[in-house]
Formats: C-alpha cells, sequence, structure tokens
C-alpha cells in the first residue's frame, strides 16, 4: 500500500464546486487515468482519499490539500500531467508528496490556516491599521454558532482562535486582510466568523457578497513528514 499527498489549487468559476462534488470529481479523473486506487474493506467499499479540510464554497484555494492510497507505486510527473487532463478548468495539481506507514493523516495533523480577505475598498493604510489594531485589542469577539443537537444558536468568543490579522494594499489599490486562524480537529475557526464580526466592528460600509476570499496556505504540525516527489 501506498500513501499519497496531492496539493492543488481551485480557482475561477469552480469555487462553486462543493466539497462532496469536489470528492466526485477527484474519484472520477483517478479512475480515468488508471490510478490503481485503494479501497476500504466491507459491503460498501469506497476509495481511500479524502481532503485535509472542506474548503467552504465559494471560496478559492491556492494549496488545497488531498491524501489518497493506491495498491501500486505512481510516477508523480506523469501521474500530475494525466490527472490534471481529467480535471476541470480551474483545478490546479501543483505537487506530489508521499507519507510514510504509520504517519498521521493531513487532516489529524492539520494545525491552521491562512486566509486572503478582498475588500473592494479603496486601501486606507492608517484607517486599516487602526482598525485591525482596535478589533484585535476587544477582550472578546463574540459570534453566533449553531449547536449541531438542538440548532440553536449561541454566543461563541472566538479571539483565542484568531493567531493573526493584517491589513494589506491589493495590485489594484483595493483593501486586503491576511489572517491566520485556528483549523483542523483540534481546534477550527471559520473565516466567515471573523469576516461578519469585522465587518459589523469597524462599519467599512462593504456588503459580505462584494468580498472575495482565498484560503491561501494550510499548516500542519511542526515536523510533519511529508516527502514531496
Amino acid at each position: 500500500m501506498f500513501r499519497y499527498v496531492l496539493m492543488f489549487s481551485k480557482n475561477g468559476s469552480v469555487k462553486y464546486t462543493s466539497h462532496l462534488d469536489m470528492q466526485r470529481l477527484f474519484k472520477r479523473a483517478f479512475r480515468r487515468s488508471d490510478v490503481d486506487l485503494a479501497y476500504s474493506k466491507g459491503f460498501n467499499p469506497h476509495p481511500k482519499m479524502g481532503f485535509a479540510q472542506p474548503l467552504s464554497l465559494g471560496y478559492e484555494g491556492d494549496g488545497e490539500i488531498m491524501d489518497f492510497e493506491t495498491n501500486s507505486g505512481i510516477d508523480g510527473g506523469s501521474f500530475i500531467k494525466e490527472v490534471a487532463g481529467n480535471l476541470p478548468s480551474g483545478i490546479s495539481l501543483l505537487k506530489l508528496g508521499m507519507l510514510g506507514d504509520g504517519t498521521k493523516s493531513p487532516a489529524a495533523a492539520l494545525d491552521a490556516a491562512e486566509y486572503k480577505v478582498y475588500i473592494p475598498l479603496p486601501f486606507d493604510a492608517h484607517r486599516m491599521e487602526e482598525d485591525v489594531s482596535r478589533y484585535m485589542r476587544q477582550e472578546e469577539i463574540i459570534t453566533l454558532k449553531k449547536v449541531k443537537k438542538s440548532k440553536e444558536l449561541k454566543s461563541v468568543d472566538i479571539k483565542s482562535k484568531i493567531r493573526s490579522l493584517t491589513s494589506f494594499e491589493t495590485c489594484d489599490g483595493t483593501t486586503g486582510l491576511t489572517m491566520l486562524l485556528d483549523c483542523g480537529s483540534r481546534s477550527n475557526l471559520s473565516a466567515e466568523a471573523v469576516i461578519s464580526t469585522f465587518l459589523e466592528f469597524t462599519d467599512l460600509g462593504c456588503g459580505r457578497y462584494e468580498i472575495e476570499v482565498c484560503r491561501s496556505k494550510l499548516i500542519f504540525e511542526l515536523d510533519y513528514p511529508i516527502d514531496w516527489l
């Protein structure tokens, strides 16, 4: 059994493809490329493949990670070329790596995620620096979260899960935010919670529907052993 990690990007209109449909896309592309995927045992076997962390619908991703297992070894260069030809426009395969036996999955090793938030307002360095500073100086940053079982909304403090927040000027002179947030099975914060509370706190005068988001990087535990080919 061989364990692989694939890094890919998801940009353009394909960002509106759901997580489940992304699973189907890759499964179909692997099958058409004659990748010898390993399958689970039991009554309803399924391919041993998964994503480190589902990407929210409408988000772009520059460094998404998926892992899969095969019954036989594959050549990195020919694999990427073959599979890429069976994927839709907007999905680019970046690099392939291997995981050793006994290494935890990327989903289990995921620690944080970096997001780029693009706000279509002229960049005002002084105001954004002040807004970000005031936002992060709050003792609590409260948002509403739906409880899974009861479906009720409860107030939660998300401040401890925001590792950093900075502003920047985009190449076209508009406003950008870089957010580093907890991400993974141990602690996870949705970028939407930060965006909504930041917009409400700063009163920028920009609707959520005008804002674009890209998950630029997934960050794993220190010394997580991916052997990139």
